[in-house]
C-alpha cells in the first residue's frame, strides 16, 4: 500500500535499460543499487519502483540522526523500509557504516546506498564524486549486481528543508550492472561508477 502510494504522489515511472528487475528464469538477484542524491524521497522512490517480490529483501542505506527522529520516521525506516540505519556524524571504529551494510549483504538483503554521502542541492547539480564504500562492497562481495540508478525531479517534489509535495513527475532509470574490472584501482572504479549514472541521465534526457 504504501509503495503504490509513493508512486502515486511522485508519479514515479521506472524505465529498465540493460538490466531486466528478475532473471530470466523469475529468480530474484541480490543487487547493490547506486543512485544520485537529491533528496528524502530517494530511496523511498527506488524501493517503491521494484517489483514486490524484490521489495521484499531490498533495504535502503539511510542516516540514523533522520530516520530515528521521531515515531513516525522510526516506524517507516523499520517496519516498511527496513532501512540499514547507519551514523553519519560520529563515525567511529565501533560504529562503521559499511559493517552494518556488510552484515545486510552477507544475511542476502539487497541495498540501495548513495555513493556521493550527501544531497545535492538540485536535479541540475553535478553528482559529486563517490565515496569509496561501493568500492569495498564490490570487491568483498563480487557476486553481488551492482545496479546504477538515476532519480530526475525529486528534489523539485521534495525541496531540502521543505515538507509539501510539489506535485511533478519523477523518473527512476535502472541501468545496465557494472563491476570492477581486474586490477582497477579504487578511484577508477569510482569513476566508472559515477559514469555510468551520469550516462543515465543523459539518455533520459534524450
Amino acid at each position: 500500500m504504501i509503495a503504490g502510494l509513493i508512486r502515486l504522489i511522485t508519479g514515479a515511472h521506472a524505465q529498465w535499460l540493460g538490466v531486466d528487475p528478475l532473471r530470466a528464469d523469475g529468480s530474484i538477484p541480490q543487487r547493490i543499487y547506486f543512485a544520485n542524491h537529491t533528496s528524502n524521497l530517494d530511496a523511498p522512490v527506488i524501493w517503491a519502483s521494484l517489483p514486490r517480490s524484490m521489495r521484499n529483501i531490498t533495504r535502503p542505506i539511510a542516516a540514523r540522526d533522520y530516520w530515528d527522529k521521531n515515531a513516525a520516521c522510526r516506524f517507516l525506516a523499520n517496519r516498511v523500509f527496513h532501512c540499514v540505519l547507519i551514523e553519519r556524524k560520529k563515525v567511529t571504529a565501533h560504529h562503521n557504516p559499511l559493517a552494518a551494510m556488510e552484515e545486510a549483504l552477507a544475511a542476502g538483503s539487497s541495498l540501495i546506498i548513495f555513493p556521493e554521502g550527501t544531497r545535492a542541492i538540485d536535479d541540475d547539480a553535478e553528482i559529486a564524486h563517490f565515496k569509496p564504500g561501493l568500492w569495498h562492497l564490490a570487491r568483498k562481495y563480487p557476486a553481488v549486481e551492482l545496479v546504477p540508478v538515476h532519480l530526475e525531479n525529486l528534489n523539485r517534489i521534495l525541496p531540502k528543508g521543505e515538507f509539501l509535495l510539489i506535485p511533478l513527475l519523477a523518473a527512476v532509470t535502472f541501468g545496465k550492472p557494472i563491476s570492477p574490472h581486474e586490477n582497477e584501482d579504487k578511484m577508477s572504479f569510482l569513476e566508472r561508477a559515477k559514469n555510468a549514472v551520469d550516462e543515465l541521465a543523459r539518455r533520459s534526457e534524450s
